[in-house]
């Protein structure tokens, strides 16, 4: 009930409306029946009149909304003499919003978790020697204050509160709210640890990599913000009801008054015409719907997005990070002759430190694997989904796709590669030097995934890739995609999604190359664990685990919620209709009828809360199960011991 109180404070139309009736009640049972009247009648005029303003507005800016039954419920009820059915159905209203924030709140909680855990502070070491985790205290700064390069302290229980490289010789997290993975995740001198992990149960140093801004847990604090912010398309749904229902109730009305020659049957009506169902049920459904989402990982931004994803019929995936594992290893190195081997990977991976796409990682990684020292390297630049260049040891360096290395040498040949292979060119001083050769396998769980998205209709599933041709297709074969789209640049991708015939579009993606498509999309969903900012604030929905069938999870859920949605609003449509019936024959008063509606109005809010329910469970998506990470211990003197 903690709740109720704060949104209690912000609906004080219900305390009041409440006090009112009471008194009004009261009057009643003295024997004061004027006063009580004319109390009631003031008292409901003057909420007739704030309505019908707001009522007013939307009708000029062309919004006709279910305010017109409630505005007449209540006229219609004051005209009969009914003023205790008037003031009920005031308390309905008024009610019915304090309720639906309620639900809401209820509703939102897990996706309002996260915020609650947001780091405010970290353990920053002050001195000499910084740099390598040693110093002569620890001062606690603003998340906000801490820059790369500095050494923090995290203690043991505590949230990692910025992307950082461990000090430690090892050390075990807890990163199941990033990743999902419920076991402890270990990690050695040099790994990448993710904000937002927790972590065990000795203090580590860490040294920061990235701001708080652009560190991971804050990219998910601020998708979880706007998700929280963004509104579920409750007037859409409704209004489609708005006209047809009003329409209905008041021919039920008219006729009722006509045929008895008394108006108080249409005030009967009218009572229980009261929209209040159509209002509550869309809201709470589609907020339920997006509490179940983050509670398994996945972050929509509103419900318009549950609802696009409900009618999906179409879906593209990009191939590296997305469908394949996006941690390439790199496989040989090809070079021509008279280079060596190490030295061409030397200056591609010095090159490669300035790109962001998954590649730049394997190269780099096989790099520090084979003991080759990279140089710092300048002038960089990076063409979004083609390769680097850059400057390293005075000389020019280029690391990508052929067509890019054949802006400087034409003469340059492609390299041959077996199936699910992926080849990047290196030319160094205008010229080819070799090629490196690298394998990204398929996500074990990718092929159930594009199967099962079939199963729920999809009719057609496309391969989207600026990788090369035969690359593409033999990972497609084994995904089991039968359109290819390959050596694509940023607006081939998003020509290809909007002439796609199948509408609405999902396009899964995860790098920076793949935020415009995501954007274009009717629905983008990004890999976000992994996964590029630029990607993540693009796309509509996140997927803030590590697992490609999170995107089957994420439809099944747009389904059910909006499924949800729809059926409360007809249960509370044709509990409605069938009581306006009745009370047309005389058989249901005023006061009775307003009490009635509101067990309509709990019937659909009930329903709609079956959105938080767990949906289908899709055993065939499960990835293998990691091995699990033992407990590790630690020297309590961290800042010495780092």
């Amino acid at each position: 009930m903690g709740t109720v109180a704060p949104v209690l404070r912000r609906h004080p139309l219900v305390g009041l409306t409440l006090g009112v009736l009471l008194f009004v009640l009261a009057l009643a049972v003295a024997g004061a029946d004027l006063p009580a009247r004319w109390l009631a009648t003031g008292y409901v005029t003057a909420v007739v009149l704030r309505t019908s303003v707001g009522m007013v507005r939307d009708l000029v800016r062309g919004h006709y909304g279910l305010d017109v039954l409630a505005v007449v419920a209540m006229v219609s009820t004051l005209l009969v003499g009914e003023h205790l059915a008037s003031l009920i159905i005031v308390l309905m209203l008024s009610g019915g919003e304090a309720l639906e924030e309620y639900a809401a709140a209820r509703a939102r909680a897990e996706l309002t978790d996260l915020l609650e855990r947001a780091p405010q502070v970290a353990h920053r070491v002050v001195g000499t020697g910084t740099g390598t985790g040693t110093g002569t205290g620890v001062e606690d700064v603003a998340v906000d204050q801490v820059e790369p390069g500095d050494v923090l302290l995290v203690r043991p229980a505590e949230v990692v509160p910025v992307d950082g490289q461990l000090l430690a010789e090892e050390a075990s997290f807890d990163e199941s709210s990033l990743t999902g993975e419920s076991l402890p995740v270990s990690h050695v001198r040099g790994d990448h640890v993710l904000s937002g992990s927790l972590n065990g149960s000795a203090a580590v140093a860490v040294r920061a990599t990235a701001r708080a801004a652009d560190s991971q847990y804050q990219r998910i604090l601020r998708l979880v913000a706007a998700a929280d912010d963004a509104k579920a398309p409750t007037v859409r749904v409704a209004d489609r009801f708005a006209v047809p229902f009003t329409a209905v109730a008041l021919i039920i009305g008219g006729l009722a008054w006509s045929l008895s020659g008394d108006p108080t049957r249409f005030a009967e009506v009218m009572v229980l015409a009261t929209p209040c169902p159509l209002l509550i049920a869309a809201p709470v459904a589609f907020l339920g719907g997006t509490s179940r989402a983050a509670r398994s990982g996945i972050v929509v931004k509103g419900g318009a997005t549950l609802e696009a994803l409900a009618r999906a019929r179409s879906v593209a995936f990009d191939k590296t990070g997305t469908l394949s594992q996006g941690r390439p290893e790199l496989a040989r190195v090809e070079v021509v002759e008279g280079h060596d081997p190490d030295e061409v990977l030397r200056l591609a991976a010095s090159a490669e430190q300035f790109s962001s796409h998954v590649l730049a990682d394997g190269v780099m990684r096989a790099a520090h694997a084979r003991g080759l020292s990279l140089s710092e390297g300048s002038e960089a630049q990076e063409r979004a989904t083609d390769g680097v260049t850059a400057v390293v040891d005075g000389r020019s360096v280029v690391v990508g796709k052929l067509r890019l290395v054949r802006e400087t040498d034409p003469t340059a040949y492609p390299c041959p590669v077996r199936s699910g292979e992926t080849s990047v060119a290196v030319a160094v001083d205008g010229r080819l030097v070799g090629h490196l050769v690298l394998v990204d396998p398929l996500r074990p769980n990718a092929a159930a995934t594009v199967r099962v998205l079939r199963e729920l209709g999809m009719q057609e599933v496309a391969l989207l890739t600026g990788d090369n041709v035969a690359t593409a297709w033999s990972l497609a074969d084994e995904a089991g995609i039968g359109s290819v789209h390959a050596e694509l640049l940023p607006e081939d991708k998003v020509r290809l999604v909007a002439g796609m015939s199948h509408r609405p579009v999902v396009m899964v993606g995860d790098g920076v190359n793949d935020a415009p498509v995501l954007a274009a999309a009717d629905v983008g969903i990004a890999m976000g664990a992994r996964g590029s900012t630029a990607a993540s604030e693009a796309a509509d929905v996140v997927i803030t685990r590590d697992d490609i069938g999170k995107v089957v999870q994420a439809v099944d859920i747009g389904r059910q919620t909006y499924r949800v949605a729809l059926t409360a609003i007809w249960i509370g449509v044709w509990l409605s209709l069938g009581l306006m019936v009745v009370a047309a024959f005389g058989h249901i008063p005023a006061v009775a009828g307003a009490l009635t509606q509101e067990l309509v109005d709990l019937a659909a809010i009930l329903y709609a809360l079956l959105a938080l329910r767990p949906g289908r469970e899709h055993p065939e998506l499960l990835e293998p199960a990691p091995v699990p990470a033992r407990a590790d211990r630690y020297d309590r003197d961290v800042l010495e011991s780092s």
